[in-house]
């Protein structure tokens, strides 16, 4: 098992993305390399690009592999990207949107519930806004509408209140600081899932991450060559409603787009009907995997 982070749904979502050997593929999500390396073994005269924002991963690029190029960026940024080395279109395009086993597993970086450590959150280190400028920052109305839409609490007004008035008194900075604005007068039974949606709305705000998925998801239909196919993990409704939207119609609304003749417009095909979730042996020997979803689709 890789101690960086375990792949989930490894198997079905290389099978996803039906490679081609001679194809160029794109894993914007590299991580700790699972997906990457499955790619590679499939192909011959293709070549794979991987993106990652944070540069811890780096240490698992793969050394020596003239098929393999590692961009040290944002999936958000991957036209241009792939337009500087070259590279107009690809054959698929694969993105596992959780946030990788070392991000929790490091005490340093505020991810995780379980250490005490400065509430950073930012998957890119260059990023200037981390978790400690926007919870003693952040007006609000802004905290209210990254509890809203980031976690779908369905009060947000209470914790953003509970927030501003704790940093009256005394700065938020570290993951116990947070904790503990909400030890007293959070229900006992539902405490882990409370923090960990706690946890995620900030994590999204810090990284912009359905922004960024949005843009991601949107240069998918220009970068796409006729056939090639898309291949999104996700983990929570927020992600996994844009990407459904998105391989069904080709927006993120939730309607179908008509031409001047009243005929469909769709850039996809949908694959997976409904989406594929792990077996009860990956949840077994991952539990991480869990509320992962996997949806495929094909350019048109």
């Amino acid at each position: 098992m890789n101690k960086y982070h375990e792949s989930v749904l490894l198997n079905d979502s290389i099978r996803g993305l039906k490679i081609k050997p001679e194809g160029i593929y794109v894993d914007v999500t590299f991580g700790g390399g699972g997906h990457s390396k499955e790619i590679l073994k499939k192909l011959t005269t293709g070549s794979l690009i991987a993106f990652d924002q944070d540069q811890d991963s780096l240490i698992n690029n793969i050394q020596e592999d003239n098929r393999f190029i590692m961009i040290h960026s944002n999936f958000r940024h991957i036209r241009l990207k792939l337009q500087q080395i070259g590279i107009s279109m690809v054959d698929g395009i694969i993105a596992d949107l959780g946030v990788s086993s070392h991000h929790f597993s490091d005490n340093g970086r505020g991810f995780s519930l379980k250490y005490d450590s400065i509430i950073d959150m930012r998957m890119d280190k260059k990023l200037q806004k981390d978790g400690r400028y926007i919870l003693n920052t952040y007006n609000q109305q802004n905290l209210d509408r990254i509890f809203r839409e980031h976690a779908d609490f369905n009060n947000p007004r209470s914790i953003s209140s509970a927030i501003i008035e704790a940093r009256k008194i005394k700065e938020i900075t570290t993951t116990f600081d947070f904790k503990k604005i909400f030890n007293s007068i959070v229900n006992k039974q539902y405490e882990n899932k409370f923090f960990a949606r706690l946890f995620q709305a900030v994590r999204i705000e810090v990284n912009d991450e359905l922004n960024a998925l949005k843009e991601l998801l949107v240069q998918s239909k220009d970068i796409l060559k006729p056939s090639g196919r898309l291949v999104v993990i996700a983990y929570h409704s927020l992600e996994d409603v844009l990407v459904k939207r998105f391989m069904k119609f080709g927006n993120f609304l939730n309607f179908q787009e008509k031409d001047f003749f009243g005929r469909a417009k769709s850039s996809f095909k949908v694959i997976t009907k409904k989406p594929i979730i792990p077996s009860e042996f990956e949840l077994k020997n991952n539990t991480k995997s869990r509320s992962a979803k996997l949806r495929i689709c094909e350019k048109i």
